[in-house]
Order: C-alpha cells, then structure tokens, then sequence
C-alpha cells in the first residue's frame, strides 16, 4: 500500500473519530424516549412566555460554576405569580423559597439555579431585582427561589464567585428560544451517573385531543447511580457506575427539576406533575442517593390563573384540568424530565477544574455502539437548520 493512500485512511480516521466524538443532543443521535412530540425547541421555552439566562463562569483554574435562571413569564413576576409545587424527592439540599410555594400554592419571583454556597447570595440578587422594578415600589416582601447543587469537586465553592451582577447578567440575557446545554450557567461544575451533568432540556406537546398542552423541563444534573439510556445498560457496559469494583465514583450530589407548563393546573395538581417527574430518575439508573438533594419545581404559565398581588376579589375562578384527565400530562413530564437529563450529559464536555481535576463527558461514540446493540435507538435524522 502507497504512503499516500496510508496517509488518506489516517486522516479519514481522525476525521472519522472527531466526527464520532461531536457534541449533539440525544434525539439528533436516534435516542429518542417516549412516544410523545416535543416542541420546536425541545426545550422548557416551548411553554409560551418562558425563558431562560444563564451565566457561566470558567476563570482561571478553580473557578467553574455559574448561575440559570428560569423566568415564568415576560411580566412582573411578583405582581402577577403563577401557580406552582414542589416535590422533594430527597431532601438533602438548600433550597430557598419552597416552603412558601407549598403553602400558598404560587411563585412569585424567577427561579435560579446555582451551587450550594452560592444559593443564598443568589436569593439576594433576586430580591434585588424584585424590588428594582418601579411597579414593585414599597414591597416590604418578596420570596425568591432558589436551587442549587454541590459543584465543590470542580469549583472553589468556599469563594462564593456568582455575584449579584452575574445573576442580573442572566436574568437579562433571558430569551425565550434556544437553551444552551452543558457545562453552562448552574451546570458548569456538575457531575452526573459518572460522567461530566450539566444543563439540560427538553419538552413534550400533547395532541389536540389531550388538550395540546406543552409540558417543558430543565434540569441541573448533579447525582449519581448506574447509567440506563433508553433503556441500554451503558453505565455497566463502560464500566463506570455506583459500587463498580476498583472505579472511583460518587453518587452523592443533587438535582434540580423546573418543569414549566401553559396546561390549566392547580397547585395540587401541579404537585402530582411534579412527583411524576421523577419517576424518570428510575429510568435513567438513579436512586436518589442519601446526599442527593433532589426537588422538582412545577408551575403553570395559564394566563387564567395568573395571581394578582392586589387583588381585591373576595372569590376567585379556579380553571383546572381535571383529575382524570391528568395522565396524558403525566407522561410528558415524565419523558421531558427523562431526555433533558439525557441531553445535560450529551451536550456536556470535558473539564478540569481546581486541584487538575478532570471529568471526562460521555463518550458519544462508545455510548452509541452500546446503544445500538441494545437496540435502543432510532436511525438519526437529518439535524434542522
């Protein structure tokens, strides 16, 4: 064989390799769960009037986090909240804002998303913001929400480097179209099931005939367990996973899931979506480990059911999808919780934070070989433009 056509096959399978190793979502690899239609976007910002704006903060060699922040809406948040629940999966965290929500059923800020030490200076930043808006002027009370996650392995957590400009960074950075995924904002310095977490979203739109209500998900991946994709043992197949002999691995961490839908719910209803979200925990090989604070967020966008701060209506008109109509609901936040997570550890890539430590992502070729031997995968199609 001539050196040139040696050369030829070298560089066709270099090329070939990088190609392998892109970065891409999970369906526009073939890895496509449920059988429900996402949005345009495949995003929680295919829920009308959401959106999301992130600040990542990749600095030196220790610094690697950052902040989300999910808005409900294109209004004043606080004079018009929305319905909303919580669910604690498990309660190892610091979330800040929740036991008001399950009190009185509504949100009345933006929520964030940041690391565990971060959490509270970040809830100042949303009071801030809150009381800046000329119409909030004389409020003597607001409750910010606020998740987070431990990104201390990566992150020189102790200094605390998310500040009240990055925040007011995100929050005006906020559009309602694309959401980047990966190592950004609130999931630059995650891990997840051994792997590189991060950012990840996804969205199901139900038919006409169950109502064509869109049901949105973003998640902040930071836990561990034994891989499943679709169903496809990759967790096992590469050998990295909870209690694997001789493999390094953590399964203590946290996630944090904002579900957002435009469907007519009451907060009771809207806590019954939000449990739903983490049956796909199961699906993806995790089990909510004992330090894994773990908490679903759910509210509705209906502009039915918005709350006004002042309202002075001694009685009001609740609309609610009724119970026996949930289950369609159901199945789309469970497959939208599923593919955002997914789509955190795909779009996810490698990192190296404080003390040279590094996290390797998921290595997309190997994972699909895996995945085609399971056979769970569909043939990918053609990326849209």
């Amino acid at each position: 064989m001539s050196k040139k056509i040696i050369s030829f096959l070298i560089i066709l399978n270099v090329t070939f390799s990088i190609h392998a190793q892109e970065r891409a979502r999970a369906r526009d690899l073939g890895i496509a769960p449920g059988i429900l239609t996402p949005g345009h976007f495949n995003a929680i910002t295919d829920v009308k009037g959401v959106a999301v704006g992130q600040k990542t903060l990749i600095i030196g060699d220790s610094i690697r986090t950052g902040v989300t922040v999910i808005m409900p809406h294109q209004g004043n948040v606080f004079q018009e909240k929305v319905p909303a629940a919580v669910f604690v999966g498990n309660g190892f965290g610091k979330a800040i804002g929740t036991t008001q929500i399950v009190e009185l059923g509504n949100l009345e800020s933006p929520i964030a998303l940041t690391n565990t030490l971060n959490a509270f200076l970040v809830a100042n930043a949303l009071i801030d913001y809150t009381l800046s808006i000329p119409e909030n002027a004389g409020l003597r009370s607001v409750n910010p929400v606020v998740g987070e996650t431990n990104d201390g392995w990566f992150n020189d957590i102790r200094g605390r480097h998310v500040t009240t400009s990055h925040v007011q960074e995100a929050i005006k950075s906020a559009t309602m179209g694309k959401v980047e995924e990966g190592n950004v904002g609130a999931g630059t310095g995650t891990r997840a099931l051994g792997f590189k977490g991060g950012i990840g979203t996804s969205s199901r739109v139900l038919p006409k005939d169950k109502g064509g209500y869109t049901v949105g998900v973003l998640v902040q991946t930071n836990f561990g367990g034994i891989l499943t994709i679709n169903g496809a043992p990759v967790g096992k197949e590469l050998n990295n996973f909870y209690m694997a002999e001789d493999v390094p691995y953590v399964v203590d961490g946290s996630c944090m899931i904002i579900i957002a839908t435009d469907a007519p719910l009451s907060a009771r209803n809207l806590e019954r979506l939000a449990k739903r979200s983490f049956l796909a925990f199961g699906k993806v090989g995790s089990f909510s480990s004992n330090g894994s604070g773990d908490y679903s967020i759910a509210f509705s966008t209906h502009p039915d059911l918005r709350i006004p701060h002042d309202s002075k209506e001694m009685e009001r008109k609740i609309i609610d999808v009724p119970n026996d109509e949930m289950s369609p609901l159901f199945l789309a936040v469970l497959e939208a919780s599923e593919e955002a997570i997914y789509n955190s550890l795909f779009m996810a890539t490698d990192m190296t934070g404080q003390k040279g430590r590094t996290m390797k992502a998921l290595p997309i070729a190997e994972t699909l070989k895996i995945m085609d031997k399971y056979n769970a995968r569909e043939k990918p199609k053609n990326k849209k433009k």
